[in-house]
């Protein structure tokens, strides 16, 4: 199958509006969110949602469609700083080796709170990582499962902060594709996407049925789901979302430059 018709997708609940009963004639590529950056470069895939640092980074080779990403406005419940100690008394951090823009946002607020802690990466395993060290940083599914299990742990949630310094949406996660990409395919699945979306919003019977199988993947009680995706965490960048997209490219990424944006004025196929 030809790269132009794969789509990466974060192996996360948190993009299951978006990617369940997708078009067919989509092949879906499912891996960490820092693992979809190399997809996407390599033309793996045709786009898939990366961490918004990582597209820092990628900036020149990179476009980002609009209206989709992966988006907090306040607490998000899936990214969280773990400790066994109060985050003020923190002498070193466990970092995750499966993510960029948590990772960069957490030593933005903690040098925003005046704290600077060790900070090592890890394998994402709770227990491991405090076993060596005072604060364990956890995303996706991990994070939810974990906030469930171990309430008296959680020490901060970093979408939560971030709104709180700012009065800004977090954008955690980007659609992104190569500027060589085929615009016809992109506004295609942009499409897809987006019809896929709405329709998780409108049509209660696809809402109840992705909320029990996001529910019985990971575990987590349908009423934790289904508060997720009302409250916690979205998939479109309204205008908000984008002003604090870029106030966190810029601030924590430094990078000066505006994002570049596929046009999309071809329509899908």
């Amino acid at each position: 199958m030809s790269w132009t018709n794969v789509i990466g997708r974060v192996a996360f609940t948190n993009c299951d509006p978006l990617f369940h009963d997708l078009d067919s004639r989509w092949s879906i590529l499912s891996a960490p969110p820092a693992w979809l950056t190399g997809h996407v470069l390599r033309k793996d895939c045709l786009t898939a949602p990366i961490p918004a640092a990582d597209y820092a980074k990628h900036q020149d080779e990179l476009m980002l469609l609009p209206n989709l990403g992966i988006v907090a406005m306040g607490a998000v419940g899936s990214v969280i700083l773990f400790g066994s100690r109060d985050l003020n008394d923190m002498r070193d951090i466990a970092l995750p080796s499966d993510s960029s823009t948590s990772k960069v946002l957490l030593q933005w607020l903690l040098e925003h709170k005046g704290l600077d802690p060790k900070c090592v990466e890890t394998g994402p395993d709770l227990d491991s990582m405090l076993a060596t060290c005072d604060g364990a940083l956890l995303i996706g599914d991990r994070a939810l499962n974990a906030a469930e299990s171990y309430p008296e742990l959680v020490r901060l949630d970093l979408g939560g902060e971030w709104t709180k310094v700012t009065q800004l949406p977090m954008v955690f996660g980007v659609f992104a594709c190569r500027k060589d990409a085929p615009i016809e395919k992109i506004s295609a699945i942009h499409n897809d996407l987006l019809s896929n979306y709405e329709e998780f919003n409108t049509n209660p019977e696809k809402k109840s049925l992705v909320i029990d199988q996001s529910a019985s993947a990971t575990g987590i009680d349908k009423i934790r789901m289904e508060h997720y995706f009302d409250n916690e965490v979205r998939n479109t960048l309204d205008e908000e979302s984008q002003k604090g997209l870029l106030k966190f490219l810029k601030e924590v990424c430094k990078i000066s430059e505006e994002p570049t944006w596929v046009s999309l004025e071809i329509q899908s196929e």
